[in-house]
């Protein structure tokens, strides 16, 4: 038989997919843990402390989102609220857009997102490179004018599946199912102290659920804004802000605010001392855990890194 282009891919192509294959969501999940030595020395955090932090930008959609993105859309699909062929609806500030975004692709989903028209132009950049449809809010409304057009647009058409991150319960569940373990397994069940920013309020409420029933003596502290008005992109200030249906404000052991200048700051420390080019969020987080870590004489305190920091470069902060 003479070998031909069409003849060869069907005597070729694999019949099954190779055992070291895997789909996209499998990708998911199991970030690494770092270590953040020169910032804890340089904050003056004692030795018998380690200060440690989830790298979520490992994900494939690039933040700790994709977790609850994923489990979302997985309770959605197992109640039938979402099929094939649907168009997946919310509000995000950019990192859960993306996710859906990617994994809308990827599963056969139309996303239809509201989102701050401030956001940085790399995000959406992203979510239009994966085809998502973008319905752009007032800047000055924040992720809170996103929600009420989220709102609006679920009312005028009950066809699309209206994900509602901040009201969903598979949201805190994809952190607590996954999250939290990989902490519990990555630190030896170790870890005395977790801290975590909140918008949604997922991480935290997701991951400080699961360690209390590993452990009730770990110390769990959410971290805000200082203000209403602010730059910590994905945050929420609770105090004057639409409240997430998930967050429950009787959760955490302890308050942490932190200034947009300190986050700006520690991003920039960070990039330059650390090595690690991580988004605002992250660095907020981080300067937050130090809040904590500087008043130990022993012990293991776990952030969430929930994003790196390319979707932010066109930023002016980073030249300072």
């Amino acid at each position: 038989m003479i070998a031909t282009r069409n003849n060869l891919n069907s005597i070729h192509r694999p019949q099954t997919a190779p055992a070291a294959a895997v789909r996209l969501e499998e990708l998911i999940g199991n970030t690494p843990l770092l270590r953040l030595d020169r910032a804890a020395a340089a904050h003056g955090v004692a030795p018998g402390v380690s200060l440690l932090a989830k790298a979520e930008w490992t994900n494939p959609g690039g933040s700790v989102k994709d977790r609850a993105a994923l489990n979302i859309i997985r309770a959605a699909e197992r109640a039938g609220g979402l099929r094939p062929g649907m168009t997946l609806l919310d509000a995000t500030s950019g990192n859960t857009g993306i996710a859906y975004a990617m994994l809308g692709a990827a599963r056969g989903y139309r996303v239809k997102l509201a989102v701050p028209e401030n956001v940085s132009p790399e995000r959406v950049a992203i979510l239009r490179a994966y085809g998502a449809e973008l319905i752009l809010t007032d800047p000055l409304e924040g992720s809170d004018g996103a929600i009420r057009e989220a709102r609006r647009l679920a009312a005028a058409d009950p066809t699309v599946f209206y994900a509602d991150q901040y009201n969903n319960p598979a949201n805190w569940q994809a952190h607590y199912l996954t999250t939290a373990e990989e902490i519990w397994r990555q630190t030896g069940g170790a870890i005395s102290h977790f801290v975590a920013g909140v918008g949604t309020s997922g991480t935290f409420t997701g991951v400080t659920r699961r360690l209390r029933e590993l452990n009730p003596e770990v110390v769990c502290y959410a971290a805000q804004p200082d203000g209403p008005f602010n730059g910590l992109e994905g945050w929420k200030h609770m105090a004057t802000a639409i409240v997430p249906g998930i967050y429950d404000e009787h959760l955490a052991d302890g308050n942490l605010s932190v200034r947009t200048e300190d986050a700006y700051a520690m991003a920039r420390f960070l990039a330059r001392n650390e090595g690690l080019l991580v988004g605002v969020s992250s660095a907020a987080a981080v300067a937050a855990a130090l809040q904590v870590a500087t008043g130990l004489d022993e012990g293991v305190v776990v952030t969430i890194l929930p994003d790196s920091g390319f979707k932010y470069l066109s930023e002016g902060f980073w030249a300072g």
